[in-house]
């Protein structure tokens, strides 16, 4: 390939070292450092040259496995985003104006992504459930002049004060600009000047796990460069079909969906599905070729359900992400597939930090080690060193793919990169070979009896007994031990809530789990949770501290000392 800027053969000659060592971590680790870029557009210096003449398929969404669905090359991407900037330029969009994007997966959410950036507009995605009211708040907390939604979600916006422009796709509607007029657009774009690689390119909501969300700021460097990491963690090489089981409108979706792929050069594959359906999931593995997944563990977990072995994928790599994986669920996979789930460390605000990469071995329970361009350090409450502690970046090696910053909260940015550490308010511990183990959110971990305990080893325990299907362990006051552990959790079809199954979980409790560890309380309910997934342990956990210390057990709770007949 010619035609390529200095700053973006400086990226390109740091992914080439990433994939020549892709199963060579100790090289990778040591040899890897952060292109220095000065001036850089990814779409424009990259993905733009990157796709002249080149039909490699860069995209592929699919509704019906058995169905072709909709294949595009990377030189038909460049072509429609291209137009598509055109389209937005010629509607008042200029460098710097914000957009925020709500569209599922479909083809249009590609090419304003690119569009966006060629103009050096800046995006904030949003996912398609928000409500009105979410949908008021993050326009107006995020500052976004243009909107650019999917037409069966116009309706979220009328409330929407009348000098924000909208802009529908998939529908004509009064007051919103059409985007499929794009097409009438020209495929050549003239950017309006060099765009900075410092030059903010996109802000993310948090999902508030505990706390209102914050704006998560990142750059033209940050996320399309820092995503190296994650393009390594995956073990993703050109012409890969890319899978990542995951909704538009959250970072995951541009990690895996988006940066990490292309900048393999591999291509991004989708499943639109109105329901998640297992069987469906496997039979799309395997009719469609798909060499490299990433899925949650909700997903991994009703996967497991199905007869794997009896699928024959062409599967190389295969991940985890969001929130870890328990061992049992990691066995039964590599049983029947003879690959091993490779579990990673993120989040909003970073690239992928910590991983078990391709070729290494995974120990069990393990995240993995530092990626390449990331140093992990652990510190206590004091930002002193600890085998045990909150991960902490340090400032002084400051990696690319950090945020600059929360871009509505600078106490918020202050806080977190404070002491000369990027503060990530997780916690983890180090093993004796530098892998990584999974403690739990900070906030989250609590002392019962003066031993902490992590709730995540707690629920890895408890969701691996078969009647339940989730599981979420918090403190619960108590007069003796300061507090006990306390699980809520969710039952699988073709179990019944009650006694005898609360009993049942108690011994299974006490069997698996050391006596300061095990299970005291237990209620079967539904589970809080953040519009992206993920368990608010904070609202249960406030739950249970506000309440009065007298109180009868609430409705389908259970106390261990309810079955005397368990000492």
């Amino acid at each position: 390939m010619t035609g390529f800027t200095p700053s973006a053969q400086a990226f390109l000659d740091a992914r080439d070292l990433l994939l020549r060592h892709r199963t060579d971590y100790a090289r990778a680790y040591s040899e890897f450092a952060w292109p220095k870029l000065d001036t850089f557009n990814w779409a424009l210096d990259y993905f733009d040259v990157m796709a002249r003449g080149n039909d490699n398929p860069a995209l592929w969404i699919v509704d019906d496995p058995a169905g072709g669905g909709t294949r595009l090359s990377f030189a038909q991407m460049s072509g429609r985003s291209s137009r598509v900037a055109n389209f937005l330029r010629e509607h008042g969009v200029v460098r710097g104006d914000r957009l925020l994007l709500m569209l599922p997966n479909r083809v249009e959410l590609w090419d304003v992504m690119l569009a966006a950036m060629k103009l050096g507009a800046v995006v904030l995605p949003a996912t398609t459930q928000l409500s009105p009211d979410d949908v008021r708040e993050r326009v107006e907390t995020g500052g976004a002049r243009y909107v650019i939604v999917d037409a069966a979600e116009l309706g979220k916006f009328d409330a929407l004060a009348a000098n924000v422009k909208r802009i529908s796709v998939g529908a004509q509607r009064d007051g919103w600009i059409d985007l499929s007029r794009a097409s009438e657009a020209s495929a050549t774009f003239v950017p309006d000047g060099p765009t900075r690689a410092s030059d903010p390119m996109l802000l993310y909501f948090t999902s508030g796990t505990t706390s209102k969300p914050k704006l998560v700021q990142h750059t033209h460097e940050s996320y399309p460069v820092g995503h190296l990491s994650t393009m390594y963690w995956i073990g993703l090489m050109p012409g890969d079909v890319h899978w990542n089981i995951s909704s538009p409108g959250w970072a995951k979706h541009a990690w895996s969906c988006f940066f990490a792929p292309w900048n393999a050069q591999a291509c991004v594959f989708v499943y639109n599905y109105a329901r998640f359906v297992p069987k469906d999931t496997l039979n799309a593995l395997v009719q469609c070729g798909v060499t490299t997944l990433c899925a949650p563990p909700t997903v991994w977990r009703m996967l497991v359900q199905e007869p794997l072995a009896t699928y024959p994928v062409k599967l190389r790599e295969i991940i985890g992400a969001g929130e870890p994986l328990n061992p049992e669920i990691i066995e039964r996979v590599r049983h029947a597939w003879n690959i091993t789930i490779r579990d990673g460390y993120g989040q909003t605000e970073t690239t992928c930090q910590i991983g078990n990469s391709p070729g290494q071995p995974v120990v069990p329970g393990s995240m993995g080690r530092p990626l390449p361009g990331y140093r992990v350090e652990l510190v206590d409450p004091d930002d002193q060193l600890a085998t045990e502690g909150e991960i902490a970046l340090p400032l002084a090696h400051r990696p690319l793919g950090l945020m600059t910053g929360y871009a509505n909260n600078a106490s918020a940015t202050e806080y977190a990169m404070r002491n000369g550490y990027y503060h990530t308010s997780d916690v983890a511990m180090r093993r004796e070979d530098g892998s990584y183990v999974y403690v739990g959110r900070a906030d989250d971990v609590f002392k019962s009896s003066d031993y902490r305990l992590s709730p995540f080893e707690l629920e890895s325990v408890l969701i691996e007994h078969e009647a339940i299907a989730e599981a979420a362990v918090v403190p619960s006051p108590d007069a003796l031990r300061l507090s006990v552990p306390k699980a809520f959790v969710i039952v699988r079809q073709g179990y019944e809530a009650g006694p005898d199954l609360a009993r049942e979980v108690f011994r299974f409790s006490r069997e698996k789990l050391a006596p300061y560890k095990r299970i005291r309380r237990l209620q079967f309910s539904e589970l809080p949770k953040t519009i992206s997934g993920k368990i608010r342990r904070v609202e249960l956990r406030r739950r249970e501290m506000d309440r009065p210390a007298d109180t009868a057990r609430l409705p389908d709770e259970y106390w261990e000392e309810d079955f005397p007949e368990l000492r």
